[in-house]
């Protein structure tokens, strides 16, 4: 299998269609406060116009059961990408009342001073059958994502990583065109995930990153494939 990559913070069709053009296996919608927010109105538009084949995954952040599934069933979303400390009941609650083949993606927020910590997380939602995969972002003060500040990959790559055994992680977290193909060669991860390192502004995507993101992505992705 290849390299799953995901371009996330879109606000508009046009950033959308783009991104699906450079070869993106997924679109990620933010419905939660950021710069990159959107309604779920404006993602049903968006979403009624892209093709079948592209996954479009829903971003929330402490976001009640019933929030995520009206968004999800008035948006035609393929997935869910749980930002937060969730209750470990909601991936199963959300299969069960959406779709079986829903991807659930569940976050870990990396800091090498708390390793141990998130070693655990991971191990955590491992055991949970509803989580398809665990992506590992970084956070500030003030924000839980879409930061542009890169986490620790050596750090990671020990505490989390090479532990994942048959578990997806998806690295985000201060990913762009430049830095992914060594992001790529240290994790070794399933899929990564773009923000704000393909924008020309927030919620603004710059179609030279995002092609050029894509493009290192999966040449490193065929130099160092990471084992699935």
């Amino acid at each position: 299998m290849s390299l799953w990559i995901k371009i996330c913070g879109n606000t508009s069709l046009d950033d959308a269609l783009m991104a699906v053009e450079a070869g993106a296996d997924a679109l990620g919608f933010v419905f939660a406060p950021s710069p990159r927010h959107v309604t779920a109105a404006e993602v049903a538009g968006i979403v009624s116009r892209l093709p079948a084949a592209i996954e479009k995954i829903g971003v929330f952040v402490d976001a009640s059961l019933s929030e995520i599934y009206a968004t999800v069933r008035e948006c035609g979303l393929t997935g869910v990408q749980l930002h937060f400390d969730a209750n470990p009941n909601l991936p199963g609650k959300l299969r069960a009342r959406l779709a079986p083949e829903l991807r659930i993606l569940q976050v870990v927020h990396f800091d090498a001073r708390s390793a141990e910590e998130n070693a655990a997380q991971l191990a955590r939602h491992a055991r949970n059958p509803n989580i398809d995969a665990v992506l590992v972002d970084s956070r500030t003060g003030s924000a839980v994502g879409g930061t542009g500040v890169a986490f620790d990959w050596a750090a990671a790559r020990s505490a989390l990583f090479k532990e994942a055994k048959d578990l997806k992680i998806i690295a985000a977290g201060g990913l762009n065109p430049k830095n992914v193909a060594e992001a790529i060669a240290t994790l070794r991860p399933w899929g990564v995930d773009a923000v704000s390192g393909v924008e020309a502004a927030p919620g603004r995507k710059d179609p030279d990153k995002v092609r050029a993101f894509v493009g290192n992505a999966r040449a490193a992705a065929k130099e160092k494939l990471a084992p699935r």
